[in-house]
Order: structure tokens, then sequence, then C-alpha cells
């Protein structure tokens, strides 16, 4: 079957609100397996929603639509869902009621336009939205299902959550799809595919399908059954053939972060850890103590831009700083050994780097970065050279550091 969402507002289309709804939709039908074909965005015109409609039930047996269902006067759609499917509005009393408790509960004035939210199509089944005053609503014409969801995310990710996907798989008789996902860190996409051309190959000829997910410093790779569990064994067999082949650059499945991964290496080894950063700002001891938990293991970080940082809080040697600079494999010792002592860890990282876009020299371009790791009894660097988009290379030497100091923990490096 074939789905289609509709996503209706001028701040989608001018770039002021980016259009989250549809990318998570889509990630969650894919899940119970239907595949959106087709993703529209329009603004709140009445003209433009009802072609987008028909252009939509014409080609699709799934019409999802986001957005127009607020109280002001440019929320259109209710009004224009009621034209399109030849309609009338009635006041839903269990809805009504709803929406006043809303408003009492929060000890605010409910307003005529407030009570009209609970004006609905007569022909529609009310979904109802436990987070807010705007319903859902599931039409049925010729086969096909239309279903208007609220366009804020979290109203409608709960009434698609509570009862959204719950009607249409039973609708539609949806078995649902397998899906599990691999996630990789230091490898490019393009080196992943052509890497695996011959896994693939063998994968698609069992009937299954593959996607490269990338995103800055990790490539998940995603593969789906559409029979569902009952080729759940082969999933998880082809991609731990992955986990097996790139065991340096594979670190956990689905929902997995490096921070998770580590937190987990740090439990079972009973280890304390901690960050000197430069360039990342904090950003790797950000990532660590994200993981719920994180206190047992992680002791603190020394964020030391400056010079006078990286000698007074890192024991930094201004001898060093001055013959190799800051950026060096010279320095990031003294930082990851420094910090190690300073924080009493058993494991310190330490990162710096030139993040740009400017600072860069012929020796040491933009993107430079070195990177140490200090244990009990040894100390590892590593060099890294990426791009001259400073948010990008912030992100991607994160990514890096923590693989580091994954890949030290398992003694790994190559």
């Amino acid at each position: 079957m074939k789905a289609e969402l509709i996503s209706i507002g001028d701040e989608l289309l001018i770039g002021q609100t980016i259009n989250t709804n549809a990318s998570w939709l889509g990630q969650e039908l894919s899940m119970i397996g239907i595949r959106v074909k087709w993703v529209t965005t329009i603004s709140d015109e009445e003209k433009d929603i009802l072609n987008a409609i028909d252009v939509a039930f014409n080609r699709s047996d799934l019409v999802i639509v986001t957005g127009g269902l607020g109280p002001t006067k440019d929320d259109i759609t209710k009004h224009t869902l009621v034209k399109y499917f030849d309609t009338k509005l009635v006041m839903n009393q269990s809805v009504l009621e709803k929406v006043e408790s809303f408003f009492i509960k929060r000890g605010r004035e409910i307003l005529e336009v407030n009570r009209q939210q609970a004006a609905l199509p007569e022909k529609c089944e009310v979904l109802i939205n436990n987070h807010g005053t705007a319903s859902g609503m599931w039409f049925e014409k010729d086969g096909k299902i239309l279903i208007s969801m609220p366009g804020v995310p979290y109203e409608m990710k709960g009434i698609m959550n509570e009862f959204g996907f719950s009607k249409i798989k039973s609708f539609f008789n949806i078995k649902g799809m397998y899906h599990k996902t691999l996630l990789t860190t230091g490898l490019g996409e393009s080196f992943l595919a052509k890497e695996l051309s011959d896994w693939e190959l063998r994968l698609e000829q069992e009937g299954l399908s593959l996607a490269y997910l990338p995103s800055p410093g990790i490539v998940k790779l995603r593969v789906s059954a559409y029979e569902g569990q009952e080729k759940k064994e082969k999933v998880d067999q082809y991609l731990q053939e992955v986990y097996d082949r790139f065991p340096q650059h594979a670190f956990g499945w689905g929902e997995d972060t490096l921070a998770l991964a580590i937190s987990k290496l740090a439990i079972e080894r009973d280890l304390k850890l901690g960050t000197v950063e430069s360039c990342t700002g904090g950003g790797v001891a950000n990532s660590i103590v994200s993981i719920p938990g994180s206190s047992n293991y992680f002791s603190g970080s020394l964020v030391t831009y400056s010079y006078d940082l990286k000698t007074n809080l890192a024991g930094v040697n201004p001898s060093t700083l001055n013959n190799f600079g800051a950026v060096s494999e010279e320095t990031v010792i003294e930082m990851a050994v420094g910090g190690k002592k300073s924080l009493g860890v058993d494991y310190c990282v330490s990162i710096s780097g030139i993040a740009g876009p400017d600072g860069g020299t012929e020796d040491k371009p933009v993107g430079t970065v070195w990177m140490a790791v200090a244990c009990n009894d040894c100390v590892v660097t590593k060099k890294i050279k990426l791009g001259d988009n400073r948010e990008r290379n912030i992100q991607m030497t994160i990514f890096a550091a923590l693989n580091f100091l994954r890949l030290t923990i398992l003694e790994k490096i190559a």
C-alpha cells in the first residue's frame, strides 16, 4: 500500500519551522510496513488543501494531513475537510467537555473560539487528543483513509501512538515489518557500500531491504523484512556479519549511542572516566552525561580552551605549547595525562583541534584535530583531518573522541 503525507503551514514553506512531523511519521509508518511515497507541503489556503487531497487520494491508500487545526482564523483545515467530504460541523459534547476541562485545569479563560474546537465534521471518526484541544479526525472514502492531525508535534505523536497506528494496522490488515539497525562510526557511506556490495546482493536475494542512514559521524545500516518476524533470524544474521567485519566501527544497535556503549563498558569494568577538551568545548562530556547514571563512572571534565587553562588546569608544560602548539600530539598527551591525574580517573580523553573557519596554517589546516587517551599503563594518540565547516567539525570530533575512548577501553586500537 502507498501512503502520502500532507503538511500544511506557511511557516514550513518559508523555513521558519522544520517539518519534523513528516520525518517522524515517515519513520513510524515504515516501522509498521507502510511505505510513504510522497510528502507534500502546502500553504494555509483552501484551494491548495483541496487540490493536495485530490491528488493524494488518486494515488495513495492512506493520507495523513498535519497542521491547520488550531482556534485561529488561519487554521482552516477542518472547514476545508468539511467541504471536501460534503459534510457539516456538529458539536461533539464529549470533546467539548475535554476542551473545557483543559482550560479549567490550567486556570485559563475559555473563549468561544476554543469551544469551537469541539465542532467536528459529522462524517469523521474523532481521534481524541489527550494532550491539547484540537482533535484528530479519521475519514474513509472509497476504501481509502485520510487522517487529519494537529500540527503541534507532541499532540500529533500522542494521538497517533494512542489511536492512529492501531486503527491503520487494523483497517489495512497490516502484519507489520521487522527492522534492525546497526550503528557504525568512522566509516563513510560510500566506503561501506563498496565494501558490502556482495553482502548487499545476498541480502536483496533473500527479499530483504537495506537503507544507509548517514548523519554527522555515524552511518546506520537498517535492514527490513516485510514478512515481519518470519525473517527476524535472517535480518539479525546479516547485520551480525557486518558487526563482526568492522568491530572497531560497529558500536551498537537501534537507538544506542556511543555514550551508551561507553557507559556499558565503564560499568562492566568499574572504571572512572574524565575529559579534557579544547575545540569541543565540553561536547564530549555532555554526550557522556546524557546517559542516566553517568555519575557512577564519569568524574568530570576540564574545558581548557586557552593556553593558560591548559597549563593551570591540565598541567601542560608552557614549553610544549610554545614549541609544538596547542594542536599537537605532544600537547594532547600532556592534557590527557594531566587530566587523568587532576580528575583522579582511570581513563581520560583529551581533544585539541582547529574547528575553523579561521585559524588554520599550511602545516595545520582547519579541520586538524589531535586527541589522546591516558590510562593506567599507556597513552595512545590519534590525528584526524576534517573539513572547513565549524559545526560539522565539532560534531565529528565529538564522535571520533567517544569512539577513540571506547576502542581504548576495549584495547582494540590498531
